[in-house]
């Protein structure tokens, strides 16, 4: 990425997860976390990584109730970051969070098992 895109990939974080909490109504969004964003070169595309508090069934609200939401998100962007073009919003889950987990889990499994 160049600085500019990662310029404007942190100034979509902050405003993002300030949207999000303040701006949104839905009560199918749960609590939402902004982990990273990552903008194309050409500033046409940012995909959105998030993690959702709770089990499986709310995460999938959640990113329903994002998804039906992407137009007004994409619009208080636009308002706040002074861009030509806003970007084409896309939303994935931070898969990160988890696995470090399951690496810690491991890990811990194999100092116990070490340790008897």
């Amino acid at each position: 990425m160049s600085m500019r895109a990662n310029r404007v990939a942190e100034q979509m974080k902050k405003e993002l997860g300030e949207i999000i909490v303040r701006k949104l109504k839905d009560p199918n969004i749960g609590f939402v976390t902004v982990t990273d964003v990552e903008v194309t070169g050409d500033l046409q595309q940012a995909t959105i990584y998030i993690t959702v508090l709770g089990g499986e069934a709310k995460s999938g609200q959640t990113l329903k109730a994002l998804e039906k939401a992407k137009g007004f998100i994409r619009s208080e962007i636009g308002q706040r970051i002074r861009l030509r073009i806003t970007p084409e919003l896309l939303f994935k889950f931070d898969e990160s969070a988890a696995y470090g987990s399951r690496i810690d889990n491991l890990l811990r499994q194999i100092n116990n098992s070490s340790e008897e």
